[in-house]
Order: structure tokens, then C-alpha cells, then sequence
């Protein structure tokens, strides 16, 4: 993130950068997959900058591990 973004973020916006819904977001935040907080009366949801590139990077390493296992896997196979 640029040093003029937002610490925190909301779901959507996290949704935009994930090129994912904003259900989708939630669900790996409710999963624990994705670190947020609760804030506020209406406890809505905010993910922290950190949180959010450290669960990209561990999508990478999740990613070459599987493909490490199994070179086959990240083939991609015509119709």
C-alpha cells in the first residue's frame, strides 16, 4: 500500500482489491482466514492494510507449495 492509503479498510474495499464480492471478503474474515476487527456501535468490519498483504503473500506461498507437491496442478487445460 501507498504511503497516503488508509491503515484500515472496509470490506468492499478489500473486495476491490481482491477483484472478489464483498460476501466473499466477509466469509474469510469470519473464517479467520483474513484478520479484521469489529468497530464501532454497528460493529462493522475493517481489515488492516498488513492484514490484508499478509494474506496475499500467504495465498503465494499456499499456491507454490500445492504446485511444488504437484506440478500438474497449475496446468491449464483446453475444453
Amino acid at each position: 500500500m501507498s504511503a497516503d492509503a488508509p491503515r484500515f479498510l472496509t470490506l468492499a474495499d478489500v473486495a476491490d482489491v481482491l477483484n472478489v464480492t464483498s460476501r466473499q471478503v466477509y466469509a474469510l474474515v469470519r473464517t479467520g482466514d483474513l484478520r479484521g476487527i469489529q468497530i464501532g456501535g454497528r460493529g462493522q468490519w475493517r481489515v488492516e492494510d498488513v492484514e490484508l498483504e499478509d494474506y496475499i503473500q500467504r495465498q503465494y506461498a499456499r499456491t507454490d507449495e500445492t504446485f511444488a507437491d504437484d506440478p500438474a496442478a497449475g496446468e491449464v487445460r483446453s475444453r
